[in-house]
């Protein structure tokens, strides 16, 4: 198949590789949407992507002009969505940022920080600033794109069509898959460890109230990073946006007043409203979080366990135990199963998480892994059990035993031909331009 569904929210390791090192490539532009632009490196790193995955030939002119037209469609998605005022709240970045760097931190460097800060020459905040302008863009391209395509569907009819349409050369062949699900257990915070946060944020307190600015300490001392560079500034937030302990805390004050220190699951907030206007409020915080890396993990490794050895003995269900005990409230619900970017539960071998698959490579289907050390997507030091739950080898796509996967192809297919029927009602509409060195890409004049 030679089109390549856009898929704008997911960062490659070479994503983040590119925006780390791009300072130092010899870059120039080769296209630009308005005030976006596109750099050589770009299209190179996904070229490099498409690659590694075989999902191109090396020299394949047609599919560079392609995806050079797809990373102009995101820049159009960019463009447009500023002129519709889309966007995505700071808050939600902030998680994505979180999580996608924990991932590189533990996909090339053991979880070690150090490490990383080493490999990049920059320090993890400066790390998380850099990630976080290429995931917001990507969050905003992906909900623009949701606007385009959120009214498309497609009936049996149309897949059947769709896959008998393949020529024989072209039907796919899928890799092998897996089914995994996960028990994860983080244990709390001692006592002491709280009051040492507590106590580090109230001499930071005094500080403030002593005359220093609130928004100078923030930038200097707060440990959510995001804030932090906006001197702790959290926008206009409604009723539901932020944590309850948070919200409770904030629409108690007046402006340009201090709240006491208050605890939620992120840790300790010291918190300053600028103004309320009924259920909105504009305020900032400093966040001091207690030391996670310094947690005992050796009673909830005994409990996980134990239920290893109930599941293995007595036949107990993971799923009960997974919807009962663990900490992973999102995969907790589905009795513990981890899914893939599109949320499927099959998740083919070379894309399932780097520490996941060193486990589950050791162990046989249907097994039980020991615990072993996990890092949760806001950075808490846990432990988890795997349950290898199933394997499918690799084979030829058939549509009566693929039927899902065949209707996942067939309707991006139809979003695809959706979003570039809006790329030729759009382009008039923007200033759109392109190197010369691609003037061979028949993309504007599709």
């Amino acid at each position: 198949m030679k089109k390549y569904i856009i898929s704008i929210l997911i960062v490659s390791l070479l994503a983040i590789n590119h925006l780390f090192s791009q300072d130092i490539m010899g870059d120039k532009i080769i296209a630009s949407v308005d005030n976006h632009i596109i750099l050589k490196s770009e299209l190179e790193t996904r070229i490099m992507d498409l690659l590694a995955r075989q999902a191109i030939k090396a020299n394949d002119a047609e599919a560079r002009c392609q995806v050079l037209q797809e990373l102009i469609i995101q820049k159009m998605m960019l463009a447009k969505a500023e002129i519709d005022s889309v966007n995505v709240e700071d808050k939600v970045v902030e998680s994505q940022v979180d999580r996608r760097v924990q991932y590189l931190l533990q996909s090339c460097c053991g979880g070690d920080a150090t490490k990383l800060e080493k490999l990049y020459n920059k320090t993890m905040p400066d790390l998380k600033k850099e990630v976080y302008d290429l995931v917001k863009e990507q969050m905003v391209g992906q909900k623009m794109e949701n606007e385009i395509i959120k009214d498309i569907k497609i009936t049996p009819k149309e897949v059947k069509k769709f896959y008998n349409g393949i020529p024989k050369d072209s039907v796919p062949q899928f890799k092998a898959e897996v089914q995994v699900a996960h028990l994860v257990r983080i244990p709390e915070v001692s006592k002491e460890q709280k009051q040492e946060a507590r106590r580090r944020l109230d001499s930071l307190k005094k500080i403030i109230e002593s005359g220093e600015s609130f928004e100078k300490i923030a930038s200097e001392y707060s440990e959510d990073i995001m804030s932090a560079k906006e001197g702790g500034k959290l926008g206009w937030m409604g009723r539901g946006k932020l944590v309850p302990e948070y919200e409770a805390a904030v629409f108690k004050l007046k402006p340009n007043e201090l709240s006491p220190i208050v605890e939620s699951q992120f840790g300790f907030h010291l918190i300053k409203l600028y103004e309320r206007r009924g259920n909105e409020q504009n305020s900032a915080h400093i966040l001091i979080r207690p030391n996670f890396d310094a947690v005992d993990l050796q009673a909830e490794t005994k409990f996980l366990d134990s239920l290893r050895l109930k599941v293995m003995k007595d036949s107990a269900s993971f799923a009960k135990f997974a919807k009962e005990y663990s900490h992973d409230k999102p995969t907790a619900y589905s009795g513990g199963d981890i899914t893939n970017s599109s949320g499927s539960t099959k998740v083919f071998i070379d894309e399932i998480d780097t520490f996941v698959y060193s486990v589950i490579d050791t162990m046989k289907v249907g097994q039980i892994s020991r615990p072993v050390p996990y890092r949760t997507d806001d950075g808490k030091s846990a432990v988890r059990i795997l349950f290898y739950k199933k394997r499918t080898e690799g084979h030829t796509c058939t549509f009566e035993s693929d039927y899902d996967k065949v209707y996942t192809f067939a309707l991006n297919n139809k979003k695809q031909k959706a979003i570039e029927e809006w790329f030729k009602k759009t382009k008039d509409q923007l200033f759109i331009k392109v190197d010369d060195e691609f003037k061979d890409c028949p993309i504007l004049n599709k």
